[in-house]
């Protein structure tokens, strides 16, 4: 017998109600009859008349209808199609209250899961919160009913693409030719085999169409004088990430500098890099300065990339032993640092199932910069090879307060200082960095 799914009936009448917090992902908490309901474009303090949207056991879901009383920290949302695409969600709250919020998503995350408190918290880094994005995957569809091919992200809460104009947090090249890259396109005979495009723009623009059938010989030609006509590098992607090829054999690598400086990395567009090109490099300044390498020093640096903080370090004189998982990051990393003419010792490991002959020999210091689920598994191999001093770059805070608990509570860490970075301004990302160092006797709790 099949078993049917009740939904919650929905109460269509538009409420009032006061907006007490924000919830992580940007959305206001309100109580109505004893209940949460989380309402999408409210702020705390507000008063607003709201629109349930859809329900639940524990908590309902509203939308915005009305604000009765704004709060003081609400503006004016800086795109025509903020409460459309689901890209942005806090445009209506201002910058330097976004940055508070994203604190104390980590301070309640410190306290809540690790149990630890930071003994200094450092100011938020904070940069340019339009057309800051240099890296994107932008979503593609034919509808002809919406005009055509559409480019760029889903609407809000649902899986269908938004109808944009242009995009005000990416790159300002890209994001004003959203309706172009979409027109060009629709004149391709593969116009319904295009799911995706991969956006790297550093110094040159590149774009990595993703191509579920070859493009034909006419295909070939409008996709370069499209590249040519807008200066956009055109790469096509008929597989797996590393099957992407430019269109034209001769186009180089795009390059850009980790700290603002000389030195220059070459990438695949399809690499990962940060995000905000000035956030990182405020990032990088910051972990030079509390890692505070000096020449001979031995620093080991985990999940190393392409080597964005690796150079620098090199270039201050510190022997960089530098770990990555994936080949093609390491091989590109070590041919970056070659470039520069700085000596690392590259390694390709699997960080969350490090053997326990992973690395040889101590070090003096530590930088990580895990993805989201953290470094939980190689906590121990560091302790193990004497790092008293550690800069851990995170990108989520609840694993982050996992790993400083670990740290603080087994090992005998001291959680020195902390930050949160305004990455991904007008959305509820939380970037964030942590200095951790060693007491005398490396004693837990």
């Amino acid at each position: 017998m099949s078993r049917r799914r009740h939904k919650q009936r929905l109460d269509p009448a538009p409420f009032d109600c006061q907006i007490e917090d924000l919830a992580s992902d940007g959305r206001g908490v309100a109580r109505v009859d004893g209940k949460v309901v989380f309402v999408a474009d409210a702020l705390p303090g507000e008063s607003v008349r709201a629109k349930r949207t859809k329900g639940g056991r524990d908590a309902d879901a509203a939308q915005t209808l009305e604000v009765l009383e704004a709060s003081e920290d609400r503006v004016e949302p800086g795109c025509p199609h903020f409460g459309l695409c689901g890209g942005c969600v806090l445009q209506h709250l201002a910058p330097a209250a976004q940055r508070r919020f994203k604190q104390q998503q980590l301070a309640d995350a410190f306290a809540r899961i690790g149990r630890v408190t930071p003994e200094q918290w450092v100011a938020p880094l904070e940069g340019p919160i339009w057309a800051y994005r240099r890296r994107a995957r932008l979503g593609v569809r034919h509808v002809p009913k919406k005009g055509g091919t559409l480019v760029g992200f889903r609407e809000r809460g649902t899986p269908f693409l938004a109808v944009l104009e242009r995009c005000e947090v990416l790159d300002a090249r890209v994001g004003t030719q959203l309706q172009a890259i979409g027109a060009l396109i629709d004149g391709l005979t593969i116009v319904d085999q295009i799911p995706q495009i991969e956006v790297a723009a550093t110094d040159r623009v590149a774009l990595v169409f993703r191509v579920l059938q070859p493009p034909s010989r006419e295909d070939r030609e409008a996709l370069r004088r499209f590249g040519k006509q807008h200066d956009f590098d055109i790469w096509l992607q008929p597989g797996g990430i590393d099957s992407a090829r430019p269109l034209l054999g001769d186009t180089p690598l795009p390059r850009f500098s980790p700290d603002g400086g000389a030195h220059q990395l070459e990438l695949r567009p399809t690499d990962f890099i940060q995000i905000n090109g000035t956030l990182s490099e405020a990032m990088i300044a910051r972990a030079m300065d509390w890692l505070g390498p000096v020449r001979d020093q031995r620093v080991l640096e985990l999940f190393a990339g392409l080597g964005a903080f690796t150079v620098p370090l090199a270039a201050a004189g510190a022997r960089v032993t530098a770990v990555e998982g994936e080949a093609g990051l390491v091989a590109r990393g070590r041919a970056n640092t070659e470039a520069q003419g700085f000596d690392v010792d590259w390694h390709c490991a699997d960080l969350f199932e490090p053997q326990g002959d992973l690395l040889q020999g101590e070090w003096d210091s530590a930088l990580l910069d895990p993805p989201r689920a953290g470094a939980r598994e190689v906590l121990p191999l560091l302790v193990e090879r004497g790092i008293r001093r550690m800069v851990y770059v995170s990108c989520h805070p609840a694993t982050l307060a996992r790993d400083a608990g670990i740290l603080v509570h087994e090992y005998g860490f001291r959680l020195e200082r902390a930050c949160v970075m305004d990455m991904f301004p007008h959305t509820a990302h939380v970037e964030s960095m942590a200095l951790l160092t060693r007491t005398d006797d490396g004693a837990g709790d």
